[in-house]
């Protein structure tokens, strides 16, 4: 399926790269780049086991994870902008992006965790591809920032195991300031009502390890709990009250947030607190 889905679609989609909301039209294929800087090979900044993912995920031998360079958002706050913003990594072909998951899976993880997957899914679907030919059986699981194009979420349906999406900021202006994409409460929405129609709420095995379904990351910011609250209310409402969320405490002013003069602080204990209250008066209950 996931051979036949590649040859389909692969070369149309980086010859006038519409894989993202940003729908840039570049041709990725010869060397054009558009928002997310990355032509038609994946980049790949670190491949390895983690452990410091949610208990559902990391387990106790660690999640395989894939970190992929570049990426189709421009958060000021982005802990990662070594990765997502300098394009730190290596190009890889498909053969070599799936002896990554295969050289991890005999590492002995539980699953394959692809990060900041959304601007590279044609290049992930030829790698599985031949992956899955070699011997891949492991779930797979798509940590993105929440900014998917709900087309390219399609051809995942059947192949991805275990959404891990963000679920950032829901006011419009808000999404512009940090965000750098106005459109992205809308988009975010969309996506994960996708993904949600997918794989369904969070299902764990006997040892507590997620095997389907959808899991949301929400950073609590300073000052934005307003954004917070609608994130709760739509999560409970429009997916499902059983929705699995990690309310993220680890907000830090890193990259540019230092121009930014309201967010740049850590958030304090009663912003958590009002957090976690919120989530639960929307009704969520599945709070990590």
């Amino acid at each position: 399926m996931i051979g036949h889905v590649m040859n389909k679609r692969f070369a149309d989609q980086l010859a006038h790269c519409e894989c993202c909301p940003r729908k840039c039209g570049v041709n990725r294929l010869a060397g054009q780049t558009g928002f997310c800087r990355i032509a038609a090979g994946a980049q790949v900044a670190h491949a390895g086991l983690h452990h410091g993912e949610e208990p559902p995920i990391s387990g106790t031998r660690g999640s395989g994870t894939i970190f992929f360079s570049g990426c189709n958002l421009r958060c000021v706050f982005c802990q990662n902008a070594d990765i997502s913003q300098k394009d730190n990594g290596e190009e890889v072909s498909a053969a070599q992006l799936a002896g990554m998951m295969i050289e991890l899976q005999q590492q002995g993880c539980h699953n394959i965790n692809l990060v900041s997957p959304s601007h590279v899914v044609p290049q992930i679907l030829e790698s599985l591809a031949i992956a899955v030919d070699r011997g891949l059986q492991l779930p797979l699981v798509y940590n993105s920032g929440g900014y998917d194009s709900e087309s390219e979420l399609r051809l995942l349906d059947g192949i991805v195991d275990v959404y891990m999406p963000d679920l950032k900021l829901l006011e419009i202006e808000a999404a512009r300031r940090y965000l750098k994409a106005p459109d992205y409460p809308a988009v975010a929405k969309a996506a994960l009502r996708e993904m949600h129609r997918q794989v369904g709420v969070l299902e764990l095995d006997s040892d507590g390890l997620a095997r389907r379904g959808v899991l949301v990351r929400h950073l609590v910011m300073p000052g934005l709990l307003a954004d917070t609250e609608q994130a709760m209310k739509f999560l409970a409402k429009e997916l499902s009250p059983d929705t699995y969320v990690n309310l993220l405490a680890q907000y830090w002013p890193t990259w540019k947030s230092h121009d930014y003069p309201e967010i740049d602080r850590a958030i304090r204990p009663r912003e958590y607190a009002r957090a976690i209250e919120l989530a639960r008066q929307a009704g969520l209950h599945r709070l990590d």
